[in-house]
């Protein structure tokens, strides 16, 4: 049979996990080709940890990775889609055929307040890292840290929270006061009642005030307001970007820009067409969901290029690891509608290897070129117990 040939849109978690489940699944049945201006590939979940000096954001050759996939790299940007011919153009203005494309490039991200430390990408390492030396100085007395609306995924917000109220203690500096701010009716909410009761219980004993269902709509000389009602008086604040979807013509938008997918990634309306990630309009952008999804396109693409397995609908299983300066919390929750499995928090691993993103075929690849930790080791605990031995099951399954 001649080769599929797919287009993979973008060099991150989605894609490359696309890419490795469709080498697995299809071998030479598929040809692909990597789209992406990036030269390396970043695994960004310990970014948050660098300003305290507890990790590092990690890089790998994204050139070295396609190769091992089997695909072929062009370094370029999508720019517009035209399902009816099956032809991408980039952002130079060249043209690519394909046989099925997966967008999988992610969103764009906005800074949400002018007057904020926005935690996002190098420039957010070094002005988290100046407020740090502020708070040393003791020039910085009270600091809040603010989710925003369309967020996406609020985890690294506590880690930021709890590492730097455990810097500060490290640090013997000054009575500091730090705040927590959220639209969520409760912490970490998606971890369930358990997780949010254990996390609340953590952000007390820390001495860290808790405001949830409280959307931040501005900042400015030192005022935070908030809507329903009501103001802080805060010196400085903490935030995550925004994120909408990637603009790419020619494919339908949902709300923000981001694009509608069924449960086996394929974009509405298009034939041929899939996305996966945080270009999609599944509300959650977090790492693990996104190589899920990933995994299901690459499945259903695999199926249609005559390879005898079985199609997979998005189930959505959320592990989160949280980072608190101290021993990390492992969360984990079924996303399924009607499930009873709601959620789980532990001080030990719910999940393995327990790295921060888990991917079922990205995770063992990236383990196998660097001596790195992908997570900070787990603390020895008591034996598994059986909600850890299922979900291990699960993981092994894939779902």
């Amino acid at each position: 049979m001649t080769p599929k040939r797919i287009l993979i849109a973008g060099g991150g978690v989605a894609a490359l996990e696309t890419m490795l489940a469709l080498r697995h699944l299809a071998g030479d049945r598929v040809e692909m080709v990597i789209v992406s201006p990036d030269d390396a590939f970043a695994y960004r979940p310990l970014t948050v940890a660098e300003p305290f000096g507890l990790g590092t954001e990690l890089r790998f050759d994204l050139a070295e990775i396609v190769a091992d996939g089997g695909a072929e790299l062009v370094r370029e940007t999508v720019a517009s889609v035209d399902a009816a011919t099956r032809t991408v153009r980039t952002g130079a203005g060249a043209s690519l055929d394909y046989d099925a494309l997966v967008i999988a490039c992610g969103g764009r991200r906005r800074a949400p307040f002018a007057e904020a430390v926005t935690f996002w990408g190098p420039g957010g390492r070094e002005r988290m890292s100046g407020l740090l030396d502020d708070l040393r100085g003791g020039r910085v007395g009270s600091v809040a840290f603010v989710l925003p609306g369309g967020c996406g995924w609020p985890l690294p917000l506590y880690e930021l929270t709890l590492l730097t109220s455990s810097w500060l203690a490290a640090e013997e500096a000054a009575a500091v006061e730090l705040m927590l701010v959220t639209p969520e009716a409760a912490p970490l909410e998606l971890f369930g009642p358990d997780a949010s009761g254990r996390i609340a219980g953590l952000l007390a004993a820390r001495r860290i005030g808790l405001f949830t269902g409280s959307y931040p709509s501005a900042f400015h000389a030192g005022e935070l307001r908030l809507s329903p009602a009501g103001t802080l008086r805060v010196e400085r604040i903490v935030t995550l970007p925004r994120i909408e979807g990637p603009g790419i013509a020619g494919l339908p938008k949902g709300p923000h820009g981001f694009i509608p997918v069924d449960d086996y990634g394929r974009v509405r309306g298009l034939e041929g067409v899939y996305a996966a990630g945080d270009a999609t309009t599944v509300p959650i952008k977090q790492g693990g969901l996104a190589a899920q999804m990933a995994d299901v396109a690459a499945r259903q693409i695999a199926l249609e290029a005559g390879v005898d397995v079985e199609a997979e609908q998005f189930r959505p299983i959320l592990r989160g690891m949280l980072l608190t300066g101290e021993t990390p919390r492992y969360l984990r929750a079924d996303l399924e509608e009607g499930t009873s499995d709601r959620g789980l928090i532990a001080d030990h691993a719910l999940w393995w290897p327990p790295s921060k993103i888990a991917g079922r075929y990205l995770s063992p690849y990236l383990a196998s070129l660097t001596t790195q930790e992908l997570a900070p080791a787990p603390t020895a605990r008591e034996p598994v117990n059986v909600a850890i031995e299922l979900d291990a099951r699960r993981a092994a399954e894939g779902r």
